[in-house]
């Protein structure tokens, strides 16, 4: 078995679902907590079991450069390397070497790019990016694509989702593994008709799930929105609907509006080191000066082991001096937050009240529903 995905409920657009891997279940829609070295930064895998974590994301990138994955694999996979028993999808690596790689070739055979560590040379085919991720072992694997730019022109947009295409045919064609699925990748820039397009030829190949790619790379937020709506109702319902790299609490409420079923963003443990905390009601900045007395929580309706135990003033006092566990604490609560996020909206669906709920959580951050 390599993929199980049931869809449990839908309510105003939104999907309540569960998939079911070789290494254990996850419900939907979910949140992917982004461990891109092979650790989530900050945390520890029991801790992320607490604060709600099913399944987390590995960066494919990362992980062959460094310690590589041969290495990974001779030590019994990904899942033991990082002491996660857990589902674990990995991306396909293509768009780290797009943004990190200065200097890099793309063609028909694949990307030629010089890594960013050392400067060695290395060339990254369909192919491969499928070995590598067999190698690590992970639940879910991704097609390498060519995430475009934006802005970008048509011309060069259609050429590129093009070879996307014919990537993500050969990726299906080199998959061995029985007990890994494989998501296809839908590109075509910002233009609606590519999307169509997109989504209608990695549909033909035919994939365990569907991923929205290209997207968060720059563009104006109600042009991603108008991306989402476009795209992801194209789709097979009866496939899960994975939207890359895309992550404010309010990106996830939209794309679960519009029919998505999982995310990954760096944006919780990224923020959290930067001092940003996510709540109920928006940001809280805790550097800011209005917190050094403060002796509130965070969030006073928060459950998380941060909240119950440590003040807005320490948190601040922390932070300003550089302490570690600075980081660890707002990590702590920005991944709890985004968790209980998502079982807030699957609670929601589950009762036939999303729609509502949806209007409540504008409406608590003083914003207009999207």
């Amino acid at each position: 078995m390599s993929l199980g995905f049931e869809l449990i409920k839908t309510d105003a657009g939104a999907r309540l679902g569960k998939a079911v891997t070789p290494h254990g279940a996850f419900s939907t829609p979910a949140f992917m907590p982004v461990g891109t070295k092979g650790a989530v930064k900050g945390v520890t895998p029991e801790e992320l079991r607490g604060l709600g974590a099913e399944i987390i994301l590995s960066n494919t990138y990362h992980l062959y450069l460094r310690p590589g994955h041969e290495l990974i694999r001779s030590l019994g996979g990904l899942h033991r390397f990082m002491n996660w028993d857990g589902p674990i999808l990995t991306d396909s690596g293509g768009f780290q070497v797009f943004s990190l790689c200065k200097l890099r070739k793309i063609d028909e055979e694949g990307v030629r790019f010089s890594s960013h560590l050392d400067g060695s040379r290395h060339l990254l085919t369909p192919e491969g990016a499928v070995e590598i991720q067999e190698a690590l072992g992970s639940d879910i694997m991704m097609t390498l694509d060519e995430c475009t730019p934006h802005p970008a022109t048509r011309e060069y947009t259609e050429k590129s989702m093009h070879l996307t295409h014919r990537w993500a045919l050969r990726c299906k064609e080199a998959k061995k593994s029985e007990n890994q699925a494989l998501f296809g990748i839908v590109q075509g820039g910002m233009y609606k008709d590519l999307r169509r397009i997109s989504a209608e030829s990695i549909m033909e190949i035919g994939f365990d799930g569907y991923a929205l790619g290209g997207l968060s790379v720059g563009e104006e937020k109600p042009l991603m929105q108008e991306m989402i709506a476009e795209t992801a109702p194209l789709l097979p319902i009866e496939r899960p609907r994975y939207l890359m790299g895309v992550g404010t609490p309010e990106d996830l409420v939209f794309g679960v509006s519009q029919g998505i079923d999982m995310f990954d963003c760096v944006m919780p443990t990224r923020n959290a080191r930067n001092g940003t905390l996510f709540t109920r009601h928006g940001k809280l900045v805790i550097k800011n000066a209005q917190y050094e007395r403060d002796p509130a929580p965070v969030d006073e309706e928060c459950a998380c082991y941060t909240c119950r135990n440590f003040s807005r003033a320490y948190l601040r006092h922390i932070y300003m001096m550089g302490e570690i566990l600075s980081s660890r604490l707002n990590t702590v609560h920005n991944l709890h937050y985004y968790a209980f996020l998502m079982g807030e909206m699957r609670e929601a669906i589950a009762s036939g009240g999303f729609e509502e709920w949806r209007k409540g959580f504008y409406a608590m951050r003083g914003l207009a529903a999207a």
